[in-house]
């Protein structure tokens, strides 16, 4: 493999940490461990499709807070721990809080993850996270509207390609906006945190 996942995704976290840092900030008063946007990303309503073959998008939630993910199965660390991570922190909430909040992992790889890809990878997780699919320009449209930077990576000796990936979390809200991102590293009880301050 031309370069690891580990690589990619510190070069992905080092400009995203340069992004997170010209567009959004942690006020001092904050109590969050995620970033607190200035202008909250806008999510589109774009068509996409879940793990079951019907259409969906990222705004049919129906939740007061989703946390969305881009990445793909194939992804050997930053995927897998990102989902894990996210799976413990809902484990650690109350019922009224885990009541309100989904998770929703949108693939950067729909050639290989197929809905039922998807949906087998995600139940080692939790069976009840979303997972959406859809053409990759599509994605690749909606995934730059939300300030994730997805692009097909390097062909491996294995025949296969990896994926580069921005790999922070999105809080979206009620009125399809992101006022909070988390970068990789944020721990299950930060994350179990913000998400009961942000449904209080």
């Amino acid at each position: 493999m031309a370069r690891t996942r580990r690589g990619i995704g510190l070069l992905l976290v080092v400009p995203l940490v340069a992004l997170v840092l010209a567009s959004c900030a942690k006020s001092s008063a904050s109590t969050f461990s995620g970033a607190e946007l200035h202008t909250p990303y806008h999510v589109p309503g774009t068509r996409l499709t879940d793990t079951s073959g019907a259409t969906t998008s990222l705004t049919s939630s129906g939740k007061r807070l989703t946390l969305i993910f881009f990445g793909y199965t194939h992804c050997p660390d930053e995927c897998p721990t990102t989902m894990a991570t996210l799976a413990s922190a809902v484990n650690q909430l109350d019922d009224a809080d885990r009541a309100a909040v989904r998770v929703v992992f949108v693939t950067t790889d729909p050639a290989r993850d197929t809905g039922p890809v998807i949906r087998a990878w995600l139940d080692r997780f939790d069976p009840q996270f979303t997972g959406l699919t859809g053409p990759l320009p599509r994605i690749l449209k909606v995934a730059r509207q939300v300030g994730v930077p997805v692009e097909k990576g390097n062909r491996l000796p294995s025949g296969g390609y990896d994926m580069t990936h921005g790999t922070q979390v999105l809080g979206m809200d009620g009125k399809h906006t992101v006022p909070v991102v988390w970068t990789l590293g944020t721990t299950a009880p930060e994350f179990a945190h913000d998400i009961h301050q942000l449904l209080s």
